[in-house]
């Protein structure tokens, strides 16, 4: 696969039993990186499982943010398949309805639960 196959798109969610704390604003902090770790086993683990499965290379937890409430930690996460030329554009929302049924209507992401309005896929 060329570096020129790979098509990125980004995952953005927010889980709501996860206080955010300052250590999640340091990517360097030993807090950052641990959740990062979990995050991108979680979703990679999802999306395997996903019609994008068999194109898909992982996913970056690039950024943790203060959700609404202060239980509450925003996802971002870019992620990339390899894409052949004559595949059809990524489908979004095939693919958004497919992370909701593997997530429980979007409500839980391993222990973590997750703010139901809060799934953006590539959005």
């Amino acid at each position: 696969t060329t570096a020129a196959n790979l098509e990125r798109f980004t995952v953005n969610f927010t889980i709501t039993n996860l206080p955010y704390t300052s250590d999640l604003e340091n990517p360097d902090s030993a807090k950052f990186r641990a959740t990062q770790r979990v995050m991108n086993t979680l979703v990679d683990r999802l999306l395997k499982g996903s019609s994008i499965g068999p194109v898909f290379q992982g996913c970056e937890t690039t950024d943790l943010r203060p959700g609404s409430h202060r239980d509450e930690t925003q996802v971002d996460a870019v992620c990339t398949y390899s894409k052949e030329p004559s595949a059809a554009p990524l489908d979004r929302v095939g693919l958004y309805h497919q992370v909701s049924n593997k997530t429980r209507g979007i409500t839980q992401l391993g222990p973590y639960s997750l703010d139901k309005d809060s799934l953006y896929v590539n959005g």
